[in-house]
């Protein structure tokens, strides 16, 4: 497990524990901003909590993020009352370089974040192991996402996804942190495999809207298509329809779990889209953009 990882590659010592388990991301207490890192494994001895991780997925350098990571620890580390640490996985060693520069917070208060690359975490495939492991299997999809092992790793993530209790917040991160086409495949797998379509709550609700609104299997199948970047092909009448509908739910499945805001404004040019190539343009942009602008700047 992660735990494992940062004692053996990294040597950093850990408390005794019982337990670990994934918590909320979420880390609302400072408002008005909303802080939201993509996965927090606490460690908990005796049902109390001695350690808390905050695990970051940095594809590319992010000058913001030195002011957003010692917020997610400082937060956590007075919510769990217990130390923290906070650890970023890299897939690629320009963004590892960057995000291993020390943070200065305030004199004598200094963040080093401990900084995983590729050659830092094994390639999971058994199936046992994802489930006794599914944070490590997670990480390890993140860090081969450029790698030949990565669809195998995939490939058994979908398979054992409906074992995984956290399985919401693992979709959300693995769908935000892989390229587009492995995104893609990703998808596939999920709505082929036998775990179904364990999805996030986002991503349950539309895709019960589009099974929803009639033509159910042509929307359905749309919906898969939309996030496959997938040509539709006209099986049943009302299909092209189905299929741009799903391809903008789609596309506002990926801006929702790369936290991009939405306006009604532009929820309405989503929506009133009717060009399945357009939709696709955006969404390919949506996968990669840092603001929303990016994404909608034709």
């Amino acid at each position: 497990m992660v735990t494992e990882l940062l004692s053996s590659v990294v040597g950093t010592p850990l408390p005794e524990f019982d337990h670990a388990h994934s918590d909320s991301g979420d880390l609302p207490d400072i408002r008005p901003t909303e802080y939201r890192a993509d996965l927090v494994v606490t460690l908990t001895s005796d049902n109390v909590p001695v350690f808390g991780i905050v695990i970051e997925v940095q594809l590319k350098p992010d000058k913001d993020k030195c002011w957003s990571w010692p917020v997610y620890l400082t937060t956590l580390r007075a919510r769990q009352r217990c130390p923290v640490l906070l650890v970023v996985l890299c897939p690629n060693q320009h963004a590892a370089t960057h995000c291993r520069q020390p943070i200065t917070v305030s004199p004598g208060f200094i963040l080093t974040p401990v900084v995983l690359g590729p050659a830092d975490v094994p390639v999971i495939t058994d199936p046992q192991s994802v489930i006794a492991h599914p944070d490590l299997t997670v990480l390890s999809a993140i860090a081969h996402r450029n790698d030949p092992e990565r669809d195998a790793i995939l490939f058994t993530l979908a398979e054992t996804m409906h074992c995984l209790p956290a399985r919401n917040e693992y979709i959300d991160v693995i769908m935000a942190a892989l390229p587009a086409g492995a995104a893609r495949h990703f998808w596939e797998m999920l709505m082929t495999t036998k775990s179904g379509p364990y999805l996030s709550a986002h991503l349950n609700k539309q895709y019960a809207k589009a099974k929803s609104e009639g033509m159910a299997e042509g929307k359905a199948k749309g919906m898969a298509e939309g996030m496959a970047e997938g040509k539709a092909k006209g099986k049943a009448e009302g299909k092209a329809e189905g299929v741009a509908e799903g391809k903008a739910q789609s596309l506002l499945t990926v801006l929702a779990v790369k936290r991009l805001h939405t306006t009604p404004q532009i929820e309405s040019k989503v929506n009133g889209c009717t060009d399945p190539a357009q939709l696709d343009r955006w969404t390919r942009r949506a996968i990669t953009a840092d603001s929303i602008e990016e994404v909608f700047a034709d």
